[in-house]
């Protein structure tokens, strides 16, 4: 057990052959990455270079960072490097949904900021509208569509909770929309939809790694050296600023910002806060008209059920459903391998999930199967930080909703490398941080009986265990 993957097999029927037909075509390789658009890698840094800037990382977090670093200060010398190609982990393997949301939902933000949960809302629903205002800016060909997202209740406990949820959020001057069980499969036509609630206005669906791609353009023509190749080994005060080695080369820099999430962190004593777990998605053929017409989805909003282990699904642009989520899976170690992103059982259960939620969908087939890495912490949302006397600045975190709060967290990291007090740096959000996962084996353990609570609990009308009640009480979780 102690070498092996944890994951989840909670209850459901055992998906019969229409499920595993469906997949025979599916090639294994991420629907998004499969583009003839994707831009031609960059040069690997060799030898020197020395910036004012130095970005580690060329996924969302760390492209944000170098154009909000550019748009702030033209004259600033910024290096980005990449340890493989700008949007090939995380930022090109998501499901597109970008939210507004900083915390994780509004349950989560609630139970951890309440006081200040209406601010962190506003900066949010601030930070959509300046991604928004950049795609269009910048001319980035991610088909952006700020639809919304219906939170789904499934089970008839669920009810309640959602509606509940609501109307929280209207006692906070905050609009979620109820939507009885008629009114939401007006929206979306599936026998397992009871309820749901509808943020019109806090999520857009978009292409995430033409977004990263789009980013990356954008980089470039404000001046941004970027190299691609390029995995920085070593991090290291050097004279006033500091030094990062790389394969072929180092770069010396006034300041650096770390982006590399889910991956372990140059600074050491950040890993302890981060497990990294795999989660995976299927991508269905294009549907005809008398398919869609058969679900309905006019509207073409994200949606997720709200179960612990939850699925996550949405249109593209070319009406295929992406469905995904619901296993979560920990390596003993936190072990992070490119075998880990292709996983047979879990795209079996998936399929078998997607046609019990769409009966009407019998005989669509998939064509791609991926997974990729999240970088998890206890509260579920992300953490900032500097080391090295303020020359080096993090953001981590994330927890699978970083397409749209890796912008707000670039913000945060150049802020604390100004040594600005900003609206974000003065949040306790900001400046607090969660609680780290204790090392192994207690780690593998803890998530082993955790999951399992939660998989208990998903069965059981939603109850909470012991364990679970007491992680609540602590703070210390685990976020399916």
């Amino acid at each position: 057990m102690a070498t092996g993957a944890m994951h989840l097999s909670s209850g459901g029927n055992t998906p019969g052959p229409p499920a595993a037909s469906s997949l025979a075509d599916a090639q294994p390789v991420p629907y998004w990455l499969d583009d003839p658009a994707k831009p031609r890698a960059r040069p690997a840094l060799v030898g020197d270079e020395q910036c004012d800037l130095l970005v580690v990382g060329g996924g969302y977090s760390g492209l944000w960072t170098a154009l909000l670093a550019k748009e702030r200060d033209p004259g600033r010398d910024v290096v980005l490097i990449e340890a493989k190609e700008a949007g090939w982990a995380a930022s090109g393997r998501n499901g597109g949904f970008c939210a507004a949301s900083l915390t994780h939902g509004f349950a989560n933000g609630l139970a951890r900021w309440p006081g200040e949960l209406p601010k962190l809302e506003a900066l949010g629903h601030r930070n959509l509208d300046a991604i928004e205002s950049a795609v269009a800016r910048y001319g980035i060909d991610c088909a952006y569509e700020r639809t919304g997202e219906i939170d789904l209740a499934t089970e008839p406990y669920q009810v309640a909770e959602v509606r509940e949820s609501s109307e929280k959020a209207a006692g906070l001057g905050i609009e979620l929309t109820f939507l009885d069980r008629d009114a939401v499969r007006a929206e979306v036509d599936s026998p397992t939809f009871l309820a749901g609630v509808w943020d019109r206005t806090g999520v857009a669906m978009l292409n995430p790694a033409r977004l990263a791609w789009g980013l990356k353009r954008a980089c470039l023509e404000l001046g941004v050296r970027l190299y691609e190749h390029t995995p920085a080994t070593e991090l290291a005060p050097h004279g006033a600023g500091m030094g990062v080695r790389t394969p072929y080369g180092r770069v010396r820099a006034r300041q650096v910002a770390l982006g590399t999430n889910a991956f372990p962190s140059l600074v050491r004593r950040v890993r302890p806060y981060v497990v990294p777990v795999y989660d995976y998605a299927l991508m269905t053929e294009p549907l005809g008209d008398e398919q869609l017409a058969s679900i309905g989805w006019r509207n073409r909003q994200g949606l997720s059920d709200s179960a612990n282990h939850f699925h996550y699904f949405r249109l593209t642009a070319d009406n295929r459903i992406l469905w995904g989520g619901y296993d979560v899976i920990y390596h003993y170690g936190g072990r992070i391998a490119e075998d880990y992103n292709q996983r047979p059982e879990t795209y079996l259960k998936l399929a078998g999930h997607f046609f019990r939620c769409f009966p009407q969908l019998e005989g669509v087939r998939f064509t791609h199967t991926w997974g990729g890495v999240i970088d998890t912490c206890s509260r579920f949302s992300p953490f900032f930080g500097t080391a090295h006397r303020g020359r080096v600045a993090y953001a981590v975190g994330y927890t699978g909703l970083g397409v749209g709060a890796t912008r707000f967290g670039a913000d945060v990291m150049l802020d604390l490398l100004s040594g600005e007090r900003t609206e974000r740096t003065e949040t306790d959000m900001v400046r607090t941080k969660p609680l780290p996962f204790p090392p192994e084996p207690v780690r593998w353990a803890g998530i082993g009986i955790t999951q399992w609570s939660l998989a208990r609990a998903d069965a059981g009308g939603g109850r909470r265990n012991l364990w679970l009640r007491a992680m609540d009480r602590i703070g210390l979780g685990f976020d399916a």
